[in-house]
């Protein structure tokens, strides 16, 4: 079967057992048959290790990878070590994919002869649909120097394209340059893997084309935020060293500008998700995870390049935002952001 295995898909699998189903089932009924798909359970405590086996005795497209838990990049990696075919993709278990989703992706890749083909990504968070779109031109080569200063400084100042679930990536060129999931970074892995891969792709290609349905579960972000410190992430990845693996032509001064445009970005997130969180988090601790962001140091170091690369281009809403981030102003922040809730249910 190695020989004829057009697309690898890799499925990292943590006690998954009440979603893979509708996962499987949504790749199992791929159009393009000619997929194998690489399920790594990483020490699931339920019977998600079960059910794949059930399946797997069903279509021999299926092989499974049993390890300890060591997390999803590890999960991945395994995944990328035991992937044969042409191109290589990657699904969630608590996704789906629409049946079209690989042929569509190949086809794409193999006539415009690309590294890397795009695609959208639908979200549903919160009982609400959204697709994601990328500003690239549509069905158009994308070259090495689109690629650079465009793309590249994309992923530097947005975590929009971050995914690898909605991309479609040349095996070879994986296999080349050793690109794999970074172990022990607590945010951002994806992304991180995104830009080692982009840094060496020749040609890209997006597709107005949504396929893949992300669906938020038990464990998101906007349902953990008592356990999980995402700024403390954020700030992780802002100060994260780019290297070679990651950039080229950039000079260090954009690099710095971009990534600060990506850490204001996250706290204006975080601010309105901390105030969103009472089922979670008393005021106080409210106003106590607020506080801390808005006098963050690499905060403050990163307000003035937003400010001269963004401010004008906002809207009256996130301009106050941003004002009273300034101010320190949680009062304000607060204000701005129950009155934004009441807006959106009504």
């Amino acid at each position: 079967m190695s020989e004829n295995v057009r697309v690898s898909v890799i499925i990292p699998v943590y006690n998954a057992a009440q979603h893979i189903p509708r996962c499987m089932d949504s790749l199992l009924n791929q159009t393009l048959r000619e997929c194998e798909f690489i399920f790594v359970n990483d020490g699931s405590q339920d019977n998600s290790g079960d059910i794949i086996e059930q399946y797997r005795r069903k279509d021999p497209r299926i092989r499974l990878i049993q390890q300890p838990n060591e997390g999803v990049s590890a999960a991945r990696n395994a995944g990328l070590r035991a992937a044969v075919g042409e191109y290589t993709g990657f699904v969630d278990a608590d996704d789906y994919v629409a049946k079209d989703m690989f042929a569509t992706l190949y086809k794409a890749a193999e006539q415009k002869h690309c590294d890397v083909v795009i695609s959208n990504v639908e979200s549903e968070l919160e009982g609400h649909k959204a697709i994601t779109t990328y500003p690239f031109p549509i069905d158009t080569v994308l070259t090495r120097d689109y690629i650079e200063q465009e793309i590249m400084t994309f992923f530097l100042q947005s975590d929009q394209m971050n995914a690898v679930w909605n991309k479609l990536y040349r095996s070879q060129l994986i296999r080349e340059h050793a690109v794999k999931f970074p172990y022990k970074v607590a945010l951002g892995e994806d992304g991180l893997f995104n830009m080692q891969f982009f840094r060496h792709a020749g040609s890209a290609v997006y597709i107005d084309y949504t396929g893949y349905f992300y669906q938020e579960v038990a464990g998101s972000a906007t349902r953990n935020m008592k356990q999980k410190d995402y700024f403390a992430r954020a700030v992780e990845v802002y100060r994260f060293e780019m290297n070679d693996n990651y950039m080229t032509s950039l000079d260090p001064g954009a690099v710095e500008r971009l990534k600060s445009i990506k850490l204001i970005h996250n706290v204006m997130s975080l601010i309105y998700m901390y105030f969103n969180a009472a089922d979670q988090l008393s005021l106080g601790q409210r106003w106590k995870q607020v506080h801390r962001m808005i006098g963050d140091p690499h905060v403050r170091e990163a307000l003035p390049h937003y400010y001269r690369e963004k401010y004008s281009g906002l809207g009256s809403y996130n301009k106050f935002i941003l004002n009273m981030i300034q101010r320190k102003s949680i009062v304000g922040l607060y204000c701005a952001t129950a009155y934004s809730r009441f807006r959106n249910r009504a």
